[in-house]
């Protein structure tokens, strides 16, 4: 686990970080580029929409699946890309930016979702990501 503060700049930290991590676990080439645009897209939206002072990051490896899990401090209901609960992604419109994360996340990964956080206190939202035929 690493904990950054929620800052703009803390969203290549986190990828840095993600990609160093994985690369110690001997994690396929893919399934790394994979989780760091997923950790990128979650790291973003705890940024831009909570009031949270730092972000926590977990990675986990069970069985074949990586699950990546990105904690805010946030109050109030998920906003992550607009959506109320932050468990439907909204499409967006073509010209719009806002939306299209969590449809990223949710072709990359086998599942994913949004909990409370501890203390009920932010939102947790976590994704697992197969190794499928690249399995170290």
């Amino acid at each position: 686990m690493f904990r950054l503060p929620a800052i703009g700049a803390s969203v290549a930290e986190a990828r840095r970080r993600v990609l160093a991590r994985l690369t110690e676990w001997d994690i396929g080439a893919v399934v790394r580029d994979d989780a760091q645009l997923v950790v990128s897209e979650l790291f973003t939206n705890a940024v831009r929409h909570t009031d949270s002072e730092r972000v926590d990051c977990e990675l986990r490896v069970t069985g074949v699946r990586l699950r990546l899990a990105v904690t805010d401090q946030g109050s109030g209901p998920a906003r992550y890309a607009g959506g109320a609960s932050g468990l439907c992604p909204e499409t967006g419109g073509a010209e719009g930016e806002n939306g299209r994360g969590l449809l990223l996340v949710s072709a990359l990964a086998e599942a994913w979702g949004v909990r409370p956080g501890a203390g009920g206190r932010g939102h947790t939202v976590w994704a697992e990501l197969g190794f499928g035929a690249s399995a170290p």
